[in-house]
């Protein structure tokens, strides 16, 4: 196995510490879970220089790239509908984590077709704005159960409401550039639904 996937397997392996600080909570778990995440994404950047640089771009590391992202991404969503404060509804996580599935299932049905279904600009742009949230919203939750929050109540009250919103609109993302890969790929699905 090359350095590129390797570096793909611990971000996969990575997720469930990540998992554990936020599910227990409190002030270092929190910086310990950005931590986690920051390395994770880090890794994300580095396996494709790396595997690009060396050549050694391979059938396994297109699918395990896609998948480690969608894993810990996916992971964090859903940990933040267990934070009360976020008041992050299920239904809204369940719409980016169901266009996930769709997409993977799409790819599988196209690598068996042997085509490889490569993520566009707007597919990337959804994983930067997913990412950029959850940053964010990890920060605001280490700002809260810090000193600050006690020096600022309302202060910090009031900036639980964003998480919402920014959520809301890499909802509208994900819902967009899945449509996109769908109808630039019809013709996949078009083929197996005639069989």
């Amino acid at each position: 196995m090359n350095v590129a996937n390797k570096l793909t397997i611990s971000r996969i392996l990575m997720a469930p510490f990540f998992v554990l600080f936020l599910e227990i909570g409190g002030f270092y778990q929190y910086i310990f879970a950005l931590i986690v995440f920051f390395v994770a994404m880090l890794t994300d950047f580095i396996d494709g220089q790396i595997a690009r640089r060396n050549n050694t771009i391979t059938t396994l590391g297109i699918f395990l790239d896609p998948l480690a992202d969608k894993i810990i991404i996916s992971a964090a969503f859903i940990c933040f509908v267990d934070i009360v404060e976020l008041s992050v509804p299920a239904w809204l996580v369940i719409v980016i984590i169901s266009r996930e599935f769709l997409i993977s299932g799409l790819r599988s049905i196209a690598a068996s077709k042997n085509i490889i279904i490569v993520a566009d600009k707007y597919g990337k742009f959804k994983t930067t704005s997913q990412v950029v949230v959850i940053v964010f919203t990890l920060a605001l939750l280490i700002a809260n159960t810090s000193f600050l929050s006690k020096k600022f109540p309302s202060l910090f009250g009031n900036f639980y409401k964003i998480p919402f919103w920014l959520i809301v609109f890499v909802s509208i993302i994900t819902i967009y550039s899945g449509a996109r890969y769908i109808y630039n790929n019809k013709n996949v699905f078009v083929e197996e639904m005639q069989k």
